[in-house]
């Protein structure tokens, strides 16, 4: 008998006599005339298990989450288990739900970068460039972009990208018992993240990146920070590879675990590790640069393995491919120093100009002070742009970029106001969570932390 599982919805009331009762939505299962047909809300746990109990096989219904380290956020699975091997999977998703993508529909198209940012919170800095790339390409301002905006949006990102892999690896190594890899995992990205800290004054929401550019310059000692992390990642991501790459207890734990071949990647619309452990090297920054990635050297990381193994080797080799982005980006940096880092426009630019208090919060006395002695004309116009924002002409775009977890885009729509429209996320953790039935389905329980610990979701994303 098969038992299929419908996240969402209510519980329709049983009929006399029947343990399990009609399915409203019955018709639309496939095997819904098979089999009982489950409808999961969260509250009603208690009558699903006793109703499975009169079923009277060997099948039983267990809740994995909601809470678990592997999904990074609150993701519930819903697995149907004879013995400890697993027949039905499915995912409870909506734990996290923040409503990120309407409240950005009444902020300014500034401010929605404070918005975005806090989607998938590992990798802030791509949420907010999608999403400038978006109003950037609705202003019809690309080409005005100053090339050490770009640069620095190069180098925060690949920042970004290194940080993102050290949690899923430190996370997925403390699920499988391999405690050391955790704890190294999370020591490097303190030092990623105190570089942020350094450059934009926030660890994580950064609202750093800006429709028109960056919000401020880079610190004096921004580049000598900047190498002295480089260098000491190249001394310390070796130990990664020592601990795991030829570890037979780790391989033996991921090798052949979450397998999804390219068909069924290209069918589920699967991007990032997870595609490119097939061998196919799709990655948004050679396929469809931004940001200038074409004038960067570097290698698109591919794999022989579609699973666990696969997707956490090319992790690993894409932090030594982001090290030497940036070691390029800090080289171009360095002939930058008082480049302009927001477009000259001074309708769409701000805070441009900006220089911060004392408190790293409000405006400088000598910031309010240049603002105040110019002239009445121009402390209005300061004070509108602040408040009301500008204007973006109406339209669409959507512009993707190659997060750590795969294609992440803005769809930004515009009517001519100081506000989105619409912005709606093509997030990837929303995209590859779907494939979770395919890579667990048919293997044992103690697989499916492994499996969804290896397409890395961040709830954030999933429930924005």
């Amino acid at each position: 008998m098969t038992t299929g599982f419908m996240p969402g919805g209510t519980t329709p009331p049983s009929p006399p006599g029947r343990a399990g009762g009609a399915d409203p939505f019955a018709a639309s299962v496939d095997d819904a005339a098979e089999g009982q047909v489950y409808t999961v809300t969260g509250q009603d746990w208690d009558s699903i298990v006793s109703e499975q109990a009169e079923r009277g096989d060997e099948r039983i219904v267990v809740n994995m989450g909601p809470q678990h380290p592997s999904t990074h956020g609150v993701l519930r699975l819903i697995l149907e288990m004879e013995g400890e091997s697993v027949h039905e999977a499915r995912c409870g998703i909506g734990y996290l739900h923040t409503g990120i993508e309407k409240n950005m529909e009444f902020r300014t198209w500034t401010q929605g970068t404070t918005f975005c940012t806090r989607m998938d919170y590992l990798s802030p800095l791509y949420n907010e460039t999608t999403y400038c790339l978006g109003v950037e390409r609705l202003l019809g301002i690309e080409e005005e972009i100053p090339e050490k905006a770009s640069v620095i949006r190069v180098m925060m990102m690949e920042l970004n990208r290194i940080s993102s892999h050290l949690v899923c690896i430190a996370t997925g190594g403390m699920e499988i018992g391999a405690l050391t890899v955790m704890t190294i995992g999370f020591r490097e990205r303190e030092k990623v993240l105190d570089a942020f800290e350094l450059i934009t004054g926030l660890r994580m929401n950064h609202a750093y990146i800006r429709p028109g550019g960056v919000a401020q310059d880079l610190p004096d000692n921004a580049l000598d920070h900047v190498r002295d992390l480089v260098a000491w990642m190249k001394r310390h991501l070796p130990e990664y590879a020592a601990f795991c790459n030829e570890n037979p207890i780790f391989k033996g734990r991921l090798g052949g675990v979450g397998y999804l071949d390219l068909a069924g990647c290209l069918a589920l619309g699967i991007t990032g590790p997870p595609l490119r452990s097939t061998g196919y090297d799709w990655d948004l920054r050679k396929k469809q640069p931004y940001c200038g990635y074409e004038t960067y050297d570097f290698d698109v990381q591919t794999w022989d393995t579609p699973d666990a193994y696969g997707r956490f080797r090319i992790r690993l080799n894409e932090m030594w491919e982001s090290l030497k982005i940036i070691e390029q980006c800090v080289e171009r940096l360095e002939g930058m120093r008082g480049a302009p880092i927001m477009v000259a426009d001074k309708k769409i630019a701000w805070p441009a100009q900006l220089s911060i208090g004392s408190d790293g919060m409000g405006n400088s006395n000598e910031h309010i002070k240049h603002i105040m002695g110019q002239s009445m004309e121009a402390l209005i116009h300061h004070f509108k742009l602040v408040t009301e924002g500008f204007r973006v002409p109406p339209g669409q775009a959507y512009v993707p970029v190659e997060s750590p977890r795969g294609e992440l885009g803005a769809h930004v729509v515009s009517d001519g106001g100081t506000q989105p429209f619409r912005a709606h996320f093509r997030d990837p953790s929303f995209v590859n969570l779907q494939a979770m039935p395919a890579l667990c389905e048919g293997s044992m329980v103690s697989d499916v932390v492994v499996a969804v610990a290896s397409l890395d979701p961040v709830m954030g994303g999933v429930d924005r």
